[in-house]
């Protein structure tokens, strides 16, 4: 059934209130407006579930505890008419249970009789941003696709074609998918991609980077926390999770989520609810999980450094991504539409890479992947500014990776020699500055710096 918005001011919600109490209802027909926003006062469930049916609204208070049709039953008929419509549930002191339980049902708040105008005031005020927050990133994400359009993940390589296959599969299904690739090699698109062609894609894509986050912030980040909670929290706070529900959750680098945090995502995936930090309370959520890491995790799960049940939890679907030294036929399509993002008149050149250019890109073999590669093409684009890119526009330590790929390719390289490359040439172009190269390599300072001190041990021990 078709409902139509009523009139609202621009920083008002159109409310439904519904109590059985005349005394709360005459109290909210006066102070609601006074506060801004537009009311529709019912005394029982039946009449709130007919101007539901006639009328969309912004945000709905129902007592819990009245005759006939519960304030569940409104929260439930709600939800089916207009799934992003926020509830907050009105109970008694002896029935905390039955609140905590109405959350469950998916409303966002509650509050206890009495309550003071201030709290609802209060509880209002977070309803009304959390809409805008939503309304802001839809219009960016529309305002992004229809500048640059859907991420797509390039290439025409068998490789990525087997990619492109498994992600077809898997993106229909409500299935948890582990994307795994070296670091570089556009784990984050890939997930992308499976947001994208699922029946989420009209909801938010939310992406963490696990391996980013102190330790002490990430059950913040992730669920939220109430107002007092900890030194510091002077305000509610929703969580990822809460903001990704009905679309989609990227977690990146999963591998790097402290022991005690794994624990904790486990239960939300298995039970689909989270607890903010603070409170008592759970509260459903209605998200799909997608995780990445470059990680071993069985070699991590037999380190004991990461739970097996997670491993499998989050493993129900694999899709595996190329290093592009295994995808080089793929290169001249990157390079190009790298060079399109970062000089767009490039579309117009006839020739956008020279052949000694690409013959320089072809000949290395790309530690870093596509981030290194989307480096190089800024790089070039800076120094030619018109015209194709030449092998002359290239870094200036690029001929030095030549000869460290024809040294390669003269004999193997381990995979952490490999790694160890990319991480030492990534803090060369950025002059030693650490967290750069961190974030330019996509691991955590806290991993970079395991790394380098690996290499010292190892090269002391030789």
């Amino acid at each position: 059934m078709s409902t139509k918005k009523a009139d609202t001011p621009a920083s008002g919600l159109t409310l439904l209130f519904a109590d059985d109490e005349r005394s709360l209802q005459e109290l909210m027909k006066h102070e609601l407006p006074r506060m801004g926003h537009t009311v529709t006062v019912c005394p029982d469930g039946e009449t709130a579930v007919a101007a539901l049916e006639k009328n969309a609204y912004d945000c709905i208070i129902v007592d819990l505890d009245m005759p006939g049709l519960t304030g569940i039953d409104v929260i439930s008929r709600a939800k089916e008419l207009s799934p992003d419509v926020e509830a907050v549930v009105l109970t008694g002191k002896s029935t905390t249970d039955s609140a905590i339980a109405a959350l469950r049902y998916g409303a966002f708040d509650y509050l206890t009789k009495p309550c003071r105008l201030v709290e609802i005031e209060g509880l209002l005020k977070r309803v009304r941003d959390k809409r805008e927050l939503t309304k802001r990133v839809s219009a960016l994400r529309r305002r992004l696709d229809s500048i640059e359009g859907k991420p797509l993940l390039i290439g025409d390589s068998a490789p990525m074609n087997r990619v492109r296959e498994l992600i077809a599969r898997v993106a229909p299904t409500e299935s948890t998918v582990l994307i795994l690739g070296e670091t570089g090699v556009g784990k984050e698109l890939a997930a992308r991609s499976v947001h994208d062609q699922s029946a989420r894609a009209d909801g938010a894509f939310v992406a963490i980077n696990c391996g980013a986050l102190p330790e002490t912030l990430i059950e913040s980040e992730l669920f939220g926390h109430a107002k007092g909670a900890f030194t510091g929290a002077d305000e509610h706070r929703t969580g990822l999770f809460e903001v990704a529900s009905g679309g989609t959750i990227f977690l990146d680098e999963i591998g790097e989520l402290p022991k005690a945090m794994q624990a904790k995502l486990l239960r939300v995936l298995e039970s689909r609810e989270i607890r903010r930090v603070g409170e008592n309370h759970s509260i459903k959520v209605d998200v799909r999980v997608v995780c990445a890491t470059h990680r071993n995790l069985e070699e991590m799960v037999a380190a004991e450094d990461f739970r097996e049940d997670l491993m499998y939890r989050i493993n129900t679907f694999e899709v595996g991504l190329p290093p592009l030294r295994d995808r080089l036929d793929d290169l001249p399509q990157l390079a190009v539409a790298l060079l399109k993002r970062f000089r767009p008149r490039a579309a117009a050149i006839t020739q956008q890479f020279t052949d000694d250019a690409l013959e320089a890109l072809r000949g290395h073999v790309w530690p870093g992947n596509v981030r290194e590669l989307a480096n190089v093409i800024e790089h070039a684009t800076i120094l030619c500014d018109s015209g194709p890119i030449t092998a002359a526009c290239l870094p200036r330590h690029f001929d030095r990776r030549q000869l460290t790929g024809a040294a390669r390719r003269s004999g193997p390289m381990s995979l952490r020699d490999l790694e160890m490359e990319a991480i030492h040439d990534s803090l060369d172009r950025h002059d030693g500055n650490k967290p750069k190269a961190a974030e330019e390599l996509g691991i955590s300072l806290k991993t970079l710096y395991n790394k380098l001190s690996q290499t010292t041990v190892v090269r002391q021990s030789a």
